[in-house]
């Protein structure tokens, strides 16, 4: 690039160096320092972890020949793939957060019934604890 090249680009980036910051002024800034939904992600993503791991325990007693954890894992797994969606919903702000929030506390529910019944198993105990905790934040946006 010649002299007079080099100096047009840099005239060129002046100009629109200055004309940026007026650019998106009328514009609204949305800086709440979190989520609009944080509890119900925070809730959802524990709720999700929690049944990973009850799913894991499920699987490995299973194995183990105890099939009287059957029902559960799979009410786990459900949670777990429901909880994950919500989370993502409640992040973005979804416009249809509020039916599906009515659906995953309906799953979050019939899991928590399930793993009531093996309250002696830790990884049950709290899939349990942590699906009555996020109905309860499903309640509030459904």
């Amino acid at each position: 690039m010649d002299r007079r090249g080099l100096l047009f680009a840099m005239g060129a980036a002046a100009v629109s160096a200055n004309a940026l910051p007026g650019i998106g002024q009328d514009m609204p800034h949305h800086h709440m320092g979190g989520a609009k939904h944080q509890a119900l992600i925070d809730t959802a993503s524990a709720c999700s972890s929690a049944a990973d791991i009850c799913v894991g325990h499920c699987i490995e007693m299973l194995a183990g020949g105890d099939k009287t954890l059957a029902e559960c894992a799979v009410s786990s797994r459900e949670v777990a793939v429901v909880c994950s969606g919500l989370r993502e919903l409640a992040a973005q702000n979804s416009a249809h957060l509020a039916s599906y929030a009515k659906v995953a506390a309906e799953i979050c529910k019939s899991c928590e019934a399930e793993c009531r019944k093996h309250t002696q198993h830790e990884p049950c105990k709290n899939c349990g604890d942590a699906c009555a905790s996020c109905a309860v934040e499903c309640g509030k946006i459904a």
